[in-house]
């Protein structure tokens, strides 16, 4: 899959994932961000389909709240780092209540754990 025909919610979302999750295969004892040695175009096909398919229904069905917070970029930025239980996310951008309930919508979503099989990047 062309990573880079993708819209820019769900690229931004599949960057923000290479940049907050760690690689726990690399055999470091702090494992560094799967950013370091790792790209967007590393990520499994079934698993871009299957967080595209994400990213699509959460932008569908909470679109009104959407427009109220950040642009397509910090939307799917946190839209990976709420669901996921970061430190940061919809509730701390200063959204009010259409961050509160941005945050409480992530939470059907369940969090996303990424590994590293034959090279290439898939998901739980």
């Amino acid at each position: 899959m062309d990573v880079y025909k993708l819209d820019v919610f769900t690229r931004q979302f599949l960057e923000t994932a290479l940049w907050a999750e760690c690689n726990h295969d690399s055999g470091e004892n702090c494992p560094p961000p799967l950013d370091r040695d790792f790209s967007i175009t590393d990520f499994a096909d079934e698993t871009i389909a299957k967080l595209k398919k994400d990213c699509d229904d959460f932008r569908e069905t909470y679109a009104e709240l959407l427009s109220q917070a950040g642009d397509d970029e910090q939307n799917s930025h946190d839209f990976w780092l709420t669901r996921n239980g970061h430190g940061v996310g919809f509730w701390d951008r200063g959204y009010g209540e259409a961050g509160r309930l941005l945050t409480e919508a992530c939470k059907p979503y369940g969090s996303v754990f990424l590994y590293i099989l034959n090279g290439k990047i898939h998901c739980n």
